[in-house]
């Protein structure tokens, strides 16, 4: 099954259902406000998929590019596509879109006294096996602060040149930093 990935707006045929799985598959604390992505969307250097296999929606993934870098801010399978391999099809067709680009990605630091450490720890595997590496750095979004997997190095710089043309002046509440 290939996983093909189609350009999402608000007037998509399945942007309802990606709305939806945006809000649940992220906690509130950790999503950028869905109209400006989708108003973002409509620029340079924003890439909004929805994920389909076989012309069946499955999921979404949201990009954000600079330079030849690349950063995976949002991946997402729907809850009835979970467990059937579609994850890794789904970020091995988001790698081959991005060929020749640094993509990176943030996630949930391994902190065992997590609530959902079995989840983070399950999706730091899921990435390793789908060959991202960690990267020395860590991203802070607001409140969270996240470890850093990609396909290639990624500096603060690069990072916060990315934020700033992406959030403008909100991009203060972003930040990169190389891990200690």
């Amino acid at each position: 099954m290939k996983i093909s990935l189609k350009r999402i707006n608000a007037f998509s045929r399945d942007y309802k259902k990606i709305r939806t799985l945006y809000r649940t598959a992220f906690p509130a604390d950790e999503r950028a406000p869905m109209w400006l992505m989708t108003l973002k969307a409509n620029g340079e250097n924003v890439d909004f998929w929805g994920l389909y296999a076989d012309e069946k929606w499955v999921g979404l993934a949201y990009v954000i590019s600079e330079m030849d870098a690349s950063y995976l801010f949002y991946l997402a399978l729907s809850e009835s596509s979970r467990g059937k391999g579609l994850g890794s099809k789904a970020l091995q067709s988001i790698i081959m879109q991005y060929e020749g680009q640094r993509l990176f990605l943030a996630l949930e630091q391994l902190d065992e006294s997590a609530d959902n450490y079995a989840e983070r720890k399950r999706r730091r595997n899921f990435y390793l096996k789908n060959g991202l590496k960690p990267l020395p750095v860590t991203i802070r979004e607001a409140t969270v602060t996240y470890d850093v997997m990609g396909t290639g190095e990624v500096s603060p710089n690069d990072y916060e040149t990315m934020m700033k043309k992406y959030f403008g002046a909100a991009s203060r509440l972003v930040s990169m930093k190389n891990k200690d």
